[in-house]
This record gives C-alpha cells, sequence and structure tokens, in this order.
C-alpha cells in the first residue's frame, strides 16, 4: 500500500518537498547577543569593561558619556528628541550642547543603563533587532495598550516590560 502512487505525495510528504526547493539564502544576518555594554557603545566609548552589576553602579556614578546615550538612541530607531525629551525627561538641545565625551549626570546614567538592561532582555527574547524595535514601538495590551517604549520613562514602567518580557520568554500569552 506505501507503494501505491496515490499515497506516495500526502499533504506532509508535499510541503516538506516544496519546503525543500525553497530559497534559503535571503536570511538577514543578525548580531542576536547585544549586552548592555554594546548597547551603550561597548569598551570604547564606556571606556571600562562591565562584568558585575557593580560596574554598572560605578559607571552611573562616574556619569555616562553622551556617546553611551547616543549609541542606545541609535540602537532603538527612535527619534532622538522623542527619547530624551519624552522619555529621559531632558531638553534635547540640552543633550545636544554636549559634546560626544561630555558626561551626563548619575541619575540620567542610570536610567539609561536600567533601558539598555531591558533593551538586552528583549534582544534575548526575540533574538532580532527588527522585532525588538517592533515590538518596543507596537501597543501591548498586556500594557493597556500603551507602547513598552511609553513605559521607559518610570523605573515601574521598565519594570513591567522586563516582567513582561519574562512572561514571554516562558511562553506565556502576552
Amino acid at each position: 500500500m506505501l507503494d501505491n502512487p496515490v499515497f506516495k505525495y500526502d499533504k506532509l510528504s508535499l510541503l516538506l518537498d516544496k519546503m525543500s526547493h525553497m530559497e534559503t539564502g535571503h536570511r538577514k544576518e543578525t548580531k542576536v547577543y547585544w549586552d548592555v555594554a554594546s548597547l551603550l557603545g561597548g569598551k570604547k566609548i564606556l571606556g571600562a569593561t562591565i562584568k558585575t552589576e557593580f560596574d554598572l553602579i560605578e559607571l552611573s556614578n562616574e556619569g555616562l558619556k553622551r556617546e553611551s546615550l547616543d549609541a542606545l538612541i541609535s540602537f532603538l530607531g527612535v527619534a532622538k528628541k522623542y527619547f530624551v525629551e519624552e522619555v529621559l525627561d531632558i531638553s534635547v538641545k540640552t543633550i545636544e550642547r554636549k559634546r560626544p565625551d561630555d558626561k551626563l549626570g548619575r541619575h540620567t546614567s542610570s536610567h539609561i543603563i536600567e533601558i539598555a538592561k531591558v533593551v538586552e532582555h528583549a534582544v534575548a527574547v526575540f533574538e532580532d533587532e527588527d522585532k525588538v524595535r517592533d515590538w518596543l514601538t507596537t501597543p501591548n495590551r498586556s500594557m493597556n495598550g500603551m507602547r513598552p517604549l511609553e513605559l521607559f520613562h518610570l523605573p515601574t514602567g521598565l519594570a513591567l516590560v522586563d516582567s513582561i518580557l519574562g512572561r514571554i520568554e516562558e511562553g506565556v500569552y502576552s
């Protein structure tokens, strides 16, 4: 019966055959592992290697360079004016007056680092930079219809976004 030509091409076999002929050369290469340090411009901009949470605390106390903020904004693909004014609650003109190697205040630096930690988690969950950007800018039911990025202005909002990422990671509908 298995040799019968009628059963030779069932739906599963046809699908598998079609998939085996599909072109796979157009896959986009992505840097799957973006850690906090690389999101903030890497060792060259940070001037230090980040190994522990205490390194991040020290970095906050010293103040991040404006270049680190620029690197994070660039990764997120959002407008600088929006991010600086709506998320960090600072005038964009104040930031633009700073040179790239000028230091930001410790509270602002800490806030930027916390955002980078949540973005790092999002990259680990979605494993694709474009998916991360889309998810951060798309209204989400589990956030009362708000975009995750709209919650980045408060520590409580960052914690909520991080919690929802954890739920997605565990396979819970979010």
